[in-house]
């Protein structure tokens, strides 16, 4: 009896098992023909791993479809390049307002239509340089000089002694130039580049687009800097992405040990399809057009950097970071160690890429000591930080004493002022333009580094000096406007680039809040002064 029911309870607990198991074959086979109508119904992408920004031709992934999402995020801490491409779907939803890939918010009192394009238009805007003579420009160009493609189809350059003799019908020898031969030959005692120069866009694309044949380490400098060459013998500058664009440097970081910023030096569409980063856009809007045309793009660290490189010791600092990106840290002053390597998504890097000036061979220029650089000490203080009364020593002395030179440096001072730039020790002019011709913007990768703050220490030529372009002052005014506010102008300025938006909101508000603050200053200049054209010195005359 016994042995009869623990054989039937066998039977009953194998008949249970068969059950449950079946029911659970079931329901998964429900589930199977129910997933497909689901996913069609929320619209959802079948392709969406390329939204991971990964390359499929990327070499250090041999099936990109199993990558990880996670390890991407994992390690986005090391380096912010892709951070637009890499969130994945639906991630915008939670995203910071203003962050990477995210439409800024719209912004209260902002009026429909171009406001760069009405700027533009302005008269203070269309006030005409003076005549460009053969001796204001930095090159004679020889109309015999040609260049050509080769017959093959490359991009590579000949000489004039192997071009065609003839040229097409209603071309000239200038049309041969590649485009940063167009815009060297473009420079001239007061400007770079014109305002609304047809070149700029060709060239800006080159600069994003254009394949590299060479990268190599820039010498000197305190941070890692790469020289790129392309096929047409063009050159670029580029700066890799450091930090997010939303990291404020630290309150207790010394200005001479913060990271330059690549998003100081990406370029973004402007009125007449200008492609100009922040600092270039914020020249633009202020007129002032004196530095390289700069573009935003995004590299292939294995493919434009590594794998072509011929520096030995930048070669030597590649490797694989943990969560399989590529990475690399070459050799500079400063943050060039594993701990701060740059690191690409698997490969792919954000940067800024500056077209290079003529080579110094060909157009020398004069590097000069700003009388208001600080001492780059941590204890010591600079003499105008301790004499209210520098700027009359600094009057009295060349070239200070004739010209224009103190009133250009003061136009920089309010530039640095608007983006917190801290770090403006030397500008540069072109030598063959003497003392009479404007300065050099270079090297604004430390701007922007501060929006919460501002550093009223960087106005100090403007507050002990006490003058300042009329023209200047103007456009201030007008950019203090609601219908050309400054940060309207700068957002719109950088909302089509492709690695937008370039700047987060809060460096947008602190640039209206900022230019309230010169305002002020010159407001109190001219209470104080018993003439007023010693404070707005007139720069115009009757050319407005």
């Amino acid at each position: 009896m016994r042995c009869r029911l623990q054989t039937l309870f066998q039977r009953k607990f194998k008949v249970s098992l068969l059950f449950l198991l079946l029911l659970a074959l079931l329901v998964h086979l429900a589930m199977d023909l129910a997933l497909p109508a689901a996913h069609k119904a929320c619209g959802c992408n079948a392709k969406a791993p390329k939204a991971s920004g990964v390359l499929s031709g990327s070499p250090m992934l041999a099936s990109p479809k199993k990558l990880s999402l996670r390890i991407l995020q994992d390690f986005s801490g090391s380096n912010g390049s892709l951070e637009k491409s890499s969130q994945p779907q639906g991630a915008g939803l939670h995203a910071r307002a203003g962050g990477p890939g995210v439409p800024h918010q719209h912004r209260e009192g902002q009026t429909k239509g171009s406001k760069l394009a009405a700027l533009f238009e302005h008269p203070l805007y269309n006030i005409p340089i003076p005549k460009v003579t053969e001796k204001d420009k930095l090159f004679v160009v020889n109309s015999m000089e040609k260049f050509s493609l080769h017959s093959s189809g490359s991009d590579e350059w000949v000489s004039s002694s192997k071009a065609e003799t003839l040229l097409p019908t209603g071309k000239t020898a200038y049309d041969t130039y590649p485009t940063w031969l167009k815009f060297h030959v473009g420079i001239n005692r007061y400007e770079l580049y014109p305002r609304q120069d047809p070149l700029m866009p060709t060239l800006l694309r080159d600069l994003a687009t254009k394949r590299i044949i060479s990268s190599v380490q820039k010498s000197g400098g305190t941070q890692l800097k790469l020289i790129m060459t392309f096929p047409n013998y063009g050159q670029a500058l580029f700066k890799p992405m450091k930090q997010t664009r939303d990291q404020e440097t630290p309150i207790d970081v010394f200005y001479f040990s913060d990271f330059e910023r690549h998003n100081a030096e990406i370029d973004s569409k402007v009125a007449e399809k200008f492609l100009l980063h922040p600092t270039s856009s914020l020249l633009l809007i202020l007129d002032f057009r004196r530095i390289p045309p700069v573009s935003g793009r995004l590299v292939n660290i294995t493919k434009e950097i590594r794998d072509i490189t011929t520096d030995k010791k930048l070669a030597k600092t590649f490797f694989i970071s943990p969560a399989g990106n590529v990475c690399f840290y070459g050799e500079c002053s400063y943050y060039c160690s594993t701990e701060h390597a740059l690191c690409g998504k698997p490969d792919l890097l954000e940067g800024s890429m500056a077209a290079l000036l003529p080579d110094k061979t060909l157009a020398k220029r004069r590097s000069w000591r700003s009388p208001w650089r600080r001492s780059y000490h941590k204890s010591k203080k600079a003499e105008w930080e301790l004499n209210p009364n520098y700027c009359t020593q600094v009057r009295e002395t060349p070239p200070y004493n004739r010209g224009h030179r103190l009133l250009d440096l003061i136009d920089m001072t309010v530039l640095d002022f608007l983006m917190g730039n801290m770090d403006r020790h030397h500008y540069e002019t072109f030598e063959k333009f003497g003392n009479d011709t404007f300065l050099l913007h270079l090297d604004n990768g430390r701007g922007f580094g501060t929006h919460s703050r501002d550093e009223l220490s960087i106005l100090a030529p403007l507050q002990q000096c006490c003058s300042i372009k009329k023209s200047t002052y103007l456009r201030l005014q007008l950019l203090a406007t609601q219908p050309y506010r400054l940060s309207d102008l700068l957002q719109e300025a950088l909302a089509t680039d492709p690695l937008a938006p370039i700047l987060a909101e809060p460096h947008l508000q602190a640039l209206d809040r900022r230019l309230g603050k010169v305002l002020v200053v010159v407001g109190r200049c001219l209470a104080r002064a018993a003439h007023p054209d010693e404070v707005l010195v007139d720069d115009v005359g009757s050319r407005l």
